[in-house]
């Protein structure tokens, strides 16, 4: 993902109705399903151990939407994956 135009922030509503704000960090195709990593906007940029949030693209009743991660083993595969093309720059 290019920093050349800045971070993307994308406004999400859970379950509950409550709405807040992620940055977006990465998509990534993995298994033939699309997945995207987020952080909370509103987090402290010091904070090294940030809580990564990792979401499924979904299409549902013709609509794209977000959907969590239910499955253990396909989240803890995804992570893996993220985790490598994340910080891939920061081992060279």
């Amino acid at each position: 993902m290019s920093e050349g135009y800045g971070p993307d922030f994308v406004s999400v509503t859970d379950d509950d109705g409550n709405e807040f704000e992620l940055e977006h960090l990465g998509t990534l195709e993995y298994n033939g399903g699309m997945y995207m990593a987020f952080v909370p906007a509103d987090m402290d940029e010091d904070d090294e151990d940030f809580g990564l949030i990792l979401l499924k693209a979904i299409e549902q009743d013709g609509e794209q939407l977000l959907a969590d991660i239910d499955d253990e083993q396909e989240l803890n595969a995804v992570y893996q994956q993220f985790m490598e093309e994340l910080f891939e720059d920061e081992e060279e």
